[in-house]
């Protein structure tokens, strides 16, 4: 539990260092900010979200001539609040946040990674008997939060069609589902491809996947009503010519991205055909 706690302290921490300087106007108002938060979903510790997205917006606010500020939060459930409210003037999150937060508060779509779809996957130590999701029955799983798209929503949706019954924790992050997994204290854990390919090789080394869901569109970076025509097709611009430059790839690399292209709210489809409801009720309430 020591590295629970430690995980937990090292997010708390970046989160200060990363607050947002929220005014009542910006948070709320029309006018577009001078500084515009760029919101990222906290998928992985604060630390690592800190290195891998910092020089990406230390560039695209270079380039396109904006300043874009890193912001995250401690953990999904407050990212969700902080999105339902509109804090963030900008905002990286998984294909059923944009769902529900471009219906309100209305967070319009400007991009995603190119040619890519979001498979979740469930882990178990590579030491474990489970060799198949009916394996699963009857034990404990680890999710990052209800509304992970592909690591939560989208395998708990799949056990119970198939009658899996399992006792179910949630944890705040990716990475603390791949700790909660390696070290016993879950029998399993769903996750990304892209965060379980970052994480800690001493973490990761002791696990197996065991199973991966069918694709979907991926995270929508989308921006408020308040952000402007002119600086949406700046940044824009930007994230699509990271791509033809290394220095640019390099910083999408560190990132687990390869390119970005122009995103439209119908790219979502396949997320709403799913009929996923019933659960925007709690996480637009959870404010």
């Amino acid at each position: 539990m020591s590295t629970f706690k430690s995980l937990t302290k090292v997010a708390v921490l970046y989160w200060f260092m990363f607050m947002p300087n929220y005014s009542s106007a910006t948070a709320t108002g029309s006018i577009e900010p001078k500084v515009l938060t760029f919101g990222v979903v906290p998928q992985q510790a604060a630390s690592t979200l800190a290195k891998g997205w910092s020089p990406v917006l230390a560039e695209l606010s270079q380039n396109a001539n904006l300043n874009l500020q890193f912001a995250t939060a401690p953990d999904i459930p407050t990212f969700e609040m902080r999105l339902a409210k509109g804090e963030y003037d900008i905002a990286y999150m998984n294909p059923y946040h944009f769902t529900v937060f471009h219906e309100s508060p209305g967070y319009i779509a400007l991009a995603k990674e190119q040619d890519k779809y979001l498979k979740g996957l469930i882990v178990v130590r590579k030491d474990s008997p489970i060799s198949k999701l009916s394996d699963l029955n009857g034990k404990s799983l680890a999710f990052p939060a209800p509304a992970a798209f592909a690591a939560s929503v989208i395998p708990r949706a799949i056990l119970k069609q198939q009658g899996i019954v399992h006792s179910t924790k949630y944890v705040g992050s990716h990475d603390s589902v791949y700790l909660a997994v390696a070290q016993g204290l879950v029998d399993a854990g769903g996750g990304v491809g892209r965060t379980f390919k970052n994480m800690d090789s001493d973490v990761t080394k002791q696990l197996k996947v065991l199973w991966k869901t069918p694709g979907y569109t991926p995270h929508a970076i989308a921006t408020h009503p308040r952000v402007s025509k002119q600086s949406r097709e700046q940044l824009l611009l930007q994230l699509q010519a990271l791509s033809a430059t290394s220095k640019g790839r390099a910083l999408l690399k560190g990132l687990g991205f390869r390119a970005m292209e122009a995103a439209q709210s119908s790219d979502w489809d396949d997320v709403r055909a799913l009929s996923l409801s019933e659960l925007n009720e709690p996480l637009k309430g959870s404010h």
